[in-house]
């Protein structure tokens, strides 16, 4: 007893908890099993890695903050035929992420920008990759209030420990030009160094009710396309389940005679 009771306190101080949790069980399979010391050590050591892997990405998911539920899986490429599976898998990859490149997400409202940029988001966190989802709104005002209280420069160094910043609704709700102009200072100090991901409701045309100032409209839309993906949803799945909804409705009722 004496000598497990050191052992775990050893296993512990190294934070070998699945050692911990498994040694013994595992001295007992390798024993009747007659696995030999060399194996027993290797699965023992397999364990303490998946379970740290489990946990590393379990806390990125739950750092990225992004919202619940939206998966690859769950996304319907059938309602966006201009979408290329084999490009999406591309993308899960999150090798654009080493390049500091920018994916870009447009389409009209209900056609599953947030849906994919989130699920995409995710398998980057699987990857092991830091990210970190915040809806435009909040952003803006986050950084409002930073610069207010002189930690603006602070803030932005704290987010330039995600590797993709994923910002959505960009044109969501009409900005100042305060609110805009830290909006700008971020992506110009991502710019070639950190990904940035974007969902907009707007087409670049129409980014001067964002920004405001055309100067400043160009040059946050040069920096952000000068190494993108741009993607276009066209068909809105809120529309596409009214329209299916009213149809099953109407397939109800019986014949009028």
């Amino acid at each position: 007893m004496k000598n497990t009771d050191q052992l775990d306190a050893l296993l512990r101080s190294l934070y070998l908890s699945s050692f911990v949790s498994n040694y013994k069980d595992f001295a007992e399979k390798a024993e009747k099993q007659k696995l030999g010391h060399i194996n027993y050590l290797h699965e023992l050591t397999h364990t303490e890695c998946s379970e740290r892997q489990r946990r590393r990405t379990e806390r990125l998911i739950n750092q990225a903050k992004l919202p619940r539920g939206k998966t690859l899986d769950g996304f319907d490429l059938t309602k966006q035929p201009t979408l290329s599976p084999g490009r999406l898998k591309e993308l899960a990859e999150g090798n654009f992420i080493d390049q500091c490149e920018n994916i870009l997400i447009f389409g009209i409202p209900g056609a599953g920008k947030t849906h994919l940029a989130s699920a995409l988001a995710r398998e980057w966190c699987l990857r092991g990759r830091r990210v970190f989802y915040a809806t435009a709104a909040l952003l803006v005002q986050e950084l409002l209030m930073a610069k207010r209280d002189l930690r603006l420069n602070q803030l932005i160094k704290k987010l330039d420990r995600y590797e993709a910043l994923l910002i959505d609704d960009i044109s969501y709700i009409p900005y100042n030009r305060e609110e805009t102009d830290v909006l700008f200072v971020l992506l110009a100090e991502r710019y070639e160094v950190r990904s940035v991901v974007i969902t907009s409701n707007l087409v670049f045309s129409q980014w001067d009710t964002i920004f405001k100032d055309p100067m400043t409209t160009r040059a946050a839309i040069d920096r952000l396309v000068h190494h993108a993906t741009i993607l276009e949803l066209n068909e809105s799945y809120r529309q596409a389940e009214a329209k299916k909804r009213k149809k099953a409705k109407e397939e109800e009722k019986p014949p009028e005679n």
